[in-house]
């Protein structure tokens, strides 16, 4: 056990939850896209996505980018061109949907998949390109430039945007990813800014893929129950409606309450002096409520040495994403791009504590323990 454990997960009290349960127990419906389900998806597109476009809820985020790959992709690609610094659930989902993952290299400054690869990889591989997975990394809001001009040319589009519930984008205050003609694949997971226990979204512009993901996720049921297409099911219980409608009642003050701790970060960053002496963070792309806080560790410290140094105060520390997708033994012999920034950042990167409840005192300690760390090495 740590005194500062990497995440604590805060799931809504029970209180909040029985008017909910209430209404389970009176329609006595409790899956299959239920009352509440659909008051969920109905809110998160009027309250997030300010009425526009169209969203279905998932089991997971994993089976939701399985269901949006399969429903985008083109019917004879062969690749599922991503970046190697994302988790693993990514090249999986492609994976499980027949094709295969086509590694690409991150930008240095804010851990994004490099454009200028993907373009030089698109003209390349032209039609062997099945769908193209861009993964906002961290929550970060993504430049969605690129990724419109590719759905325009007849690419399909699928964003990992796990981590990226309640990111505002950089230009305005709408949620990331609002407007998208592609899909976008939000994840539930406990561990998760916007955290149900195990859940997500699929959300597009485009109300027809969003019926067919619906649908596929049904196990491709049309009106009269006959599987007509490839399916699975993909369905959230109503219990788990309840506990996303429960959050969402909470998130805006969930939301200020994580930038409140980002600050206390920032502020005892900067009284370390520690940007000015080796460490780095992400240059993040509009609002993020962060799920925890990343940084890149001195070159004089492997990010295992830091992790260990952390643990031996009690504080428990982890390094996202490292090993990278293509180091790892399921995806060693998939193709790839030179790798050589995601190669870098994953020999530096920790990601720090945070949860709703750390108080600067909490944030002070962790990042003392950076500084002095460095000071020793400098020695």
């Amino acid at each position: 056990m740590y005194d500062i454990p990497f995440l604590r997960p805060n799931l809504v009290k029970k209180e909040q939850l029985l008017p909910y349960f209430e209404n389970i127990e009176a329609s006595r419906i409790y899956s299959n896209y239920g009352p509440l389900n659909h008051l969920f998806e109905t809110r998160v597109i009027a309250q997030m996505f300010g009425g526009t476009g169209a969203a279905v809820t998932v089991h997971n985020a994993t089976i939701g980018l399985m269901l949006a790959i399969s429903q985008c992709k083109r019917p004879r690609g062969k690749y599922a061109v991503m970046p190697s610094f994302t988790f693993a659930a990514t090249p999986l989902a492609a994976e499980w949907c027949g094709l295969e993952p086509y590694f690409l290299d991150i930008e240095p400054d804010d851990w994004q998949m490099n454009r200028a690869q993907l373009e030089e990889t698109v003209g390349r591989l032209g039609d062997q390109i099945a769908v193209v997975v861009p993964y906002a990394t961290f929550g970060s809001a993504i430049d969605l430039t690129l990724y419109n001009k590719l759905l325009q040319d007849g690419i399909p589009v699928v964003i990992d945007a796990a981590a990226s519930f309640g990111t505002t984008a950089a230009e305005n205050t709408a949620q990331f990813g609002k407007g998208f003609g592609g899909a976008v694949v939000f994840s539930f997971h406990a561990t998760k800014t916007f955290g149900v226990g195990e859940g997500g979204l699929v959300y597009s512009a485009d109300q027809n893929l969003i019926q067919r993901i619906r649908q596929a996720g049904n196990f491709g049921f049309s009106s009269s129950r006959e599987s007509v297409m490839l399916g699975l099911n993909s369905k959230l219980s109503e219990y788990t409606a309840a506990i996303a409608l429960a959050t969402l009642e909470g998130f805006q003050a969930v939301r200020e309450r994580r930038q409140t701790i980002i600050g206390y970060y920032h502020r005892e960053l900067q009284q370390q002096n520690l940007l000015l002496r080796g460490w780095s963070s992400q240059k993040m792309q509009g609002q993020v409520p962060l799920q925890f806080f990343s940084m890149l560790s001195p070159d004089s410290s492997g990010n295992r040495e830091v992790i260990r140094k952390l643990a031996s105060h009690s504080i428990e520390a982890r390094t996202y994403f490292s090993p990278a997708c293509h180091q790892q033994k399921q995806f060693q012999s998939c193709s790839h791009s030179d790798l050589r920034v995601t190669e870098w950042i994953a020999d530096r990167i920790v990601s720090l504590p945070l949860w709703e409840e750390m108080n600067e005192a909490t944030v002070r300690r962790i990042v003392k323990v950076l500084g002095n760390m460095t000071e020793e090495n400098a020695i």
